[in-house]
């Protein structure tokens, strides 16, 4: 069994994604309160439109959910999140939440976010119709399982349609013969940096530093050689130790133990906080799926470590 969650949008969303076809997208709701716990990561994230458009017309592959403030959403996924700008963000927030106080550059409201993989946006043709069981108060959206009616139905017709859930040759078979089965998120840079963010429950692996704006998921492995983004290739660092961490100034060692090389004392004439950071055990993360990889550890200390 898979569930399914159908979540509401409005038309200008789904138009400047659909357009654009990015590789992840923030379904963002104008209110940090509640916690979204209607799905697993792997799970499917439909998207239907606003009443009278009562069509569900695409969706993706459910990664992560997290309350953060609207500077770090921009910051992870800029237009992918459905609008052109920053300022037609806090325009669309400050109207959903009727408060005009929140267009202005000093707020940073905290709002939801859905973070969806491999997203995909059907032309009018394939439109799904929204199914009989879908309540006209709906405002926010609702959930399906697979083992029931509407939910399978709902599961068949996108495996019936173009989407990136799986490999084109393989969609038809598994609509007829498939049980229904998690999707592994391909995760983009902003989902990475949010997992990463949140698994270290938004605090630096080696100083515990908790102040947002200067921490950053640093990838362990880096992207250009060859590093993906994933949890387990992933720390959170202060801004200054990742720069000293990709540029091989301090590592990781075999017990998960922070590490300073000599070189930055002879390179620079300085250093004495991070040597005093030398030593410190990493903090684990609160997901196990985000817990450093081995093989990643032992890629930077033997081809970015300067010793």
């Amino acid at each position: 069994m898979v569930s399914i969650f159908v979540g509401v949008t409005d038309q200008d969303w789904f138009d400047h994604l659909a357009l654009a076809r990015p590789d992840e997208v923030n379904f963002w709701a104008p209110s940090g309160k509640a916690t979204f716990r209607a799905l697993q990561p792997g799970e499917l994230f439909l998207f239907k439109l606003h009443a009278p458009r009562n069509f569900i017309v695409g969706g993706g592959v459910f990664s992560h959910s997290s309350n953060v403030p609207l500077s770090l959403a921009w910051e992870a996924f800029g237009s992918k999140n459905g609008v052109s700008s920053l300022v037609e963000m806090r325009r669309r927030i400050a109207k959903y939440r009727r408060d005009d106080a929140l267009v202005v550059d000093r707020s940073d409201p905290v709002i939801g976010c859905r973070i969806l993989t491999s997203p995909f946006f059907w032309p009018q043709e394939h439109w799904i119709p929204i199914p009989d069981s879908w309540a006209s108060n709906i405002v926010v959206g609702r959930g399906y399982d697979t083992d029931e009616a509407d939910g399978a139905r709902l599961w068949r017709a996108v495996l019936d349609r173009p989407s990136a859930l799986v490999p084109v040759d393989r969609q038809s078979d598994l609509a007829r013969y498939g049980a229904p089965v998690l999707v592994k998120p391909r995760l983009g840079q902003g989902a990475f940096r949010m997992l990463v963010t949140d698994a270290y429950d938004r605090r630096c692996a080696v100083s515990g530093e908790k102040t947002l704006p200067i921490l950053d998921a640093a990838h362990i492995r880096s992207y250009a050689d060859g590093g993906a983004h994933e949890g387990a290739n992933g720390l959170l660092l202060r801004t200054d130790i990742h720069k000293l961490f990709d540029l091989g100034y301090v590592s990781v060692d075999e017990d998960r133990r922070f590490v300073v090389s000599r070189r930055l004392k002879q390179d620079f004439d300085n250093g004495k906080h991070y040597y005093d950071l030398h030593g410190t055990e990493l903090r684990a993360p609160r997901m196990l799926a985000a817990a450093p990889a081995a093989d990643a550890l032992t890629w930077h200390r033997e081809s970015r470590y300067l010793g």
